[in-house]
């Protein structure tokens, strides 16, 4: 098993130093679920604060540029591209995000930031109506890195 990054030989935690690597072009892509009553998924687009696919889009986009000020460790990245798509597939949302940058680390936590807080606001935004609201399966779906 390799070394947890983010933590010395003696315990400590740092920020890993990628200075002496190369840049590359990298992106990462994830996926979160939330769970829900038929019904709720039905009425989605009619809740009372409005859109909630729309705005959980626009949360996770927010939520990946902000990502190394929520996860101590993360370095700050300049993103070039950050994608999330919400759709209703059944009795669930079903959230893609994907995070592009050309840096010398990559972008899964990035992509990972997005989905779950795009799931969290669907869930924000359908609790009032759906009590048994279930955010499952935050995951990293790949990652790319190639030279630039």
């Amino acid at each position: 098993m390799d070394e947890l990054s983010h933590v010395t030989a003696t315990g400590d935690v740092r920020m890993v130093d990628v200075g002496a690597k190369a840049m590359s072009r990298r992106r990462a892509t994830a996926r979160a679920t939330v769970r829900m009553a038929g019904d709720t998924a039905r009425r989605l687009r009619e809740l009372p604060k409005g859109d909630a696919l729309t705005t959980a889009q626009l949360a996770g986009i927010m939520a990946a540029k902000r990502t190394s000020e929520l996860i101590p460790l993360c370095h700050p990245l300049p993103l070039t591209n950050v994608e999330v798509t919400a759709e209703i597939a059944g009795d669930a949302v079903e959230i893609l995000a994907v995070a592009e940058t050309t840096a010398q680390t990559g972008v899964e936590m990035e992509a990972l930031t997005a989905a779950a807080v795009a799931a969290l606001t669907i869930y924000d935004m359908a609790k009032a109506i759906d009590k048994g609201l279930v955010v499952e399966r935050v995951e990293l779906v790949e990652k790319t890195k190639e030279p630039v």
